[in-house]
């Protein structure tokens, strides 16, 4: 099967966005990395932490916050052509990656011995970023895969190499290990649908995306052809054939949401009865979970109707399929040309970005991914000052205190339900800045000068790492994310909030920024992940992690018809024409922006132990509050880009982050002096506060 190498399986996680170009050069000397960990005197941004200068005075704040808030940037700046999108977390992420690369050039450059960590960070990054190295060796490294493939003559020939974890090969379904969502004592492999080339189901289905459609069946034929394939434009069309085959079985985004329907715990048995079109001995057994009794199958009946697909398919297409999806999937490291269509289709066609990014920078990904944790523990040392860690424990402190007085408060729920969700609040687990136990890479075998075979250490090493949690203790320490990734998440089934150091810098977390500044940054962040844990999904687990219904009926029915209510706002939102947002795609994450704004408001104010916040250069408290948040979440998209995330993301565009969020909120209009002639206002009765 398809292992899906998950940095977090049950992560809710954050998506990245951004605000301006980034401010760290490219070569970082020894003195500079130093004072980098240092916090300085002043605030990053603006002269408190906010850049005013990108304020737009000409725009009525009551109109289009957003606009207001970073009108004159968002007119003026132009994205980098290497990317789809840009804003704050872009330039978190441009700084991150400048760090990771002196990162791997000192464990290159240094005098690391055979097997070490260092020597495999280094020989791993030479081996891609050396494009005439891949170009000479042409189709060689992929060949004897390519060649097994086109051997395959029964299912149960392609069934057993879909499933061998270091060949990272397409399959109808993908699998993961996580702990369980109704026995969180232990760990166990979920089931989930997969198979597809395109992003998602709406691709294939959706008329809008017709014009995909062509140049994704374009795009397979001209990969076929780079290999040397004969009659690329048939088999192209076979290809596309099964995919939508699958996509019509495939679940919507929005249903796979919901927790209630994807927890089907089966046997083994039980799921050879109910998918018996696949030969799952041999897929499982190739897949190294020959010991393993009951999994969890997420998408029920998808697998099913997938299953049946994979047995009624002629090999003859398996094979095509494989070959394309293992040159599509290699792409990075294989010749020039498979890696220029390739990027022509799913960044140029797909997401509008006109420009491939510079080998280096690509290359830095790729040991991100795949030595990650490694990387990660050099970045805590050099990057990630001891005192941002102490005052995010307090601000987390205090957020936690400010929900755990709202709950006290909430007009619509019931004493019952509230003893349980502050009992949840209690137990919720806050990891900040780093691990505290780190990766061990010593059976990561990478050689230098061989890509490929890099590539296929890392699909093994990850998936076996996954698989070797199986029938062991919950890992407590356990981090789903690098400590130099730009995010955050939340995981219902270890009621944990995770904040790895690279988002832990302005405008999200300054030291020396105004505390509103703060609050309605990463405090809001803060109150965002924490939210999580209480919202339209996150909401049906308990404080150990354990999925069940703790809520009353009348409770139950008081929140949905909040939930509906704040639906009905964001489906009215229409970025495009014809690409409205959805709202039960997005329902968790605009939980997540209004309840954590809320408390990141409710936490300031007792930051401020019953004092008058100062007015400074003309703007109060409240105020610098508000723009925080709204710089923020400032970003410019490629169209392309807009219509892929609407299609794809839980979380709504960038613009209804701000607007969508502020007018629910009445200090916000209390603030900005907000009347009923204003675009974004909302009647007191129709504003939308859960949390």
């Amino acid at each position: 099967m398809k292992h899906i190498l998950l940095s977090g399986a049950a992560a809710l996680a954050l998506a990245a966005c951004g605000e301006k170009a980034s401010q760290s050069s490219e070569t970082e000397t020894a003195d500079e990395t130093a004072k980098t960990a240092e916090i300085s005197a002043a605030p990053e941004l603006g002269a408190w932490g906010v850049e005013t200068d990108n304020i737009d005075p000409a725009v009525d704040p009551g109109d289009d916050f957003y606009q207001y808030a970073g009108g004159k940037w968002l007119d003026s700046f132009e994205i980098p052509d290497e990317f789809s999108n840009y804003g704050a977390f872009t330039v978190l992420f441009e700084r991150s990656e400048t760090r990771v690369r002196k990162i791997i050039e000192d464990a290159a450059n240094g005098e690391a011995a055979d097997g070490s960590v260092e020597k495999k960070i280094g020989d791993y990054f030479a081996s891609f970023v050396d494009v005439d190295a891949i170009n000479a060796k042409g189709l060689d490294p992929i060949a004897g895969d390519l060649g097994r493939i086109a051997a395959l003559e029964t299912h149960e020939d392609v069934a057993k190499l879909m499933s061998e974890p270091k060949l990272g090969a397409n399959m109808f379904i993908g699998a993961f290990v996580g702990v369980d969502s109704k026995q969180p004592d232990r760990y166990i492999v979920y089931m989930t649908q997969s198979g597809l080339g395109l992003p998602n189901r709406d691709y294939y289905l959706e008329e809008k995306f017709a014009d995909k459609r062509v140049k994704y069946k374009d795009y397979i034929a001209e990969m076929l052809t780079l290999a040397g394939v004969e009659d690329a434009g048939a088999k192209a069309q076979a290809i596309y054939d099964v995919e939508l085959r699958m996509a019509q079985v495939h679940w919507e985004p929005a249903k796979r949401r919901n927790r209630d329907l994807t927890y089907n715990l089966k046997t083994r048995d039980e799921l050879a009865a109910f998918a018996p079109g696949a030969p799952w001995d041999v897929i499982l057994d190739a897949s190294g979970l020959s010991a393993e009794t009951e999994f969890v199958v997420r998408e029920d009946d998808a697998i099913q109707n997938l299953a049946a697909i994979f047995g009624e398919t002629p090999v003859a297409t398996w094979r095509d399929y494989l070959q394309f999806h293992l040159l599509q999937s290699n792409a990075a490291i294989l010749p020039s040309a498979f890696d220029e269509a390739t990027f022509a289709f799913f960044s140029t066609e797909l997401r509008g970005t006109p420009k491939q990014r510079e080998r280096w920078k690509r290359g830095v990904a790729a040991v991100n991914g795949a030595l990650g944790e490694a990387v990660g523990q050099v970045y805590v040392e050099r990057y990630f000052p001891p005192q941002s860690k102490t005052q995010m424990e307090a601000l987390v402190a205090n957020l936690r205190v400010a929900l755990d007085e709202r709950l006290d408060t909430l007009p619509w729920m019931g004493e019952e339900t509230k003893a349980a969700a502050h009992e949840k609040l209690e137990m919720f687990t806050p990891k900040i800045g780093y691990p505290e136990k780190w990766e061990d890479y010593a059976d990561f075998a990478v050689v230098r000068g061989d890509a490929y075979s890099n590539a296929k250490s890392a699909n093994a090493f990850g998936w076996n790492d996954q698989i070797s949690k199986l029938g062991g203790p919950i890992d407590k320490t356990e981090w789903g994310m690098n400590p130099q990734r730009v995010n955050a998440y939340y995981s219902p089934t270890r009621n944990e909030i995770v904040f790895p150091a690279a988002i832990l810098q302005a405008p999200f977390f300054d030291p020396n920024a105004d505390a509103a500044v703060n609050y309605g940054g990463i405090g809001a962040v803060i109150g965002h992940e924490i939210g999580h844990g209480f919202d339209d999904q996150g909401r049906k687990s308990d404080g150990t992690g354990l999925l069940r219904d703790w809520w009353t009926e009348a409770d139950k029915e008081s929140f949905q018809k909040l939930a509906d209510a704040l639906g009905a706002q964001y489906g009215s939102y229409e970025p495009i024409e014809g690409f409205p947002v959805n709202p039960e795609l997005t329902m968790g994450e605009n939980i997540g922006d209004i309840g954590g704004l809320a408390m990141a408001y409710h936490a300031y104010k007792l930051s401020l132990n019953g004092a008058e916040a100062p007015v400074i250069d003309g703007y109060t408290g409240d105020q610098r509050f508000f723009l925080a948040w709204a710089q923020v979440w400032k970003r410019k998209t490629r169209e392309e880009a807009l219509k892929n995330q609407i299609a794809t993301d839980p979380h709504s565009p960038a613009q209804y982050r701000v607007n969508g969020v502020v007018r629910n909120m009445d200090a916000w209009y209390e603030a900005f002096g907000i009347t009923e002639g204003d675009a974004l206002y909302l009647p007191p009765e129709e504003r939308v506060q859960i949390w």
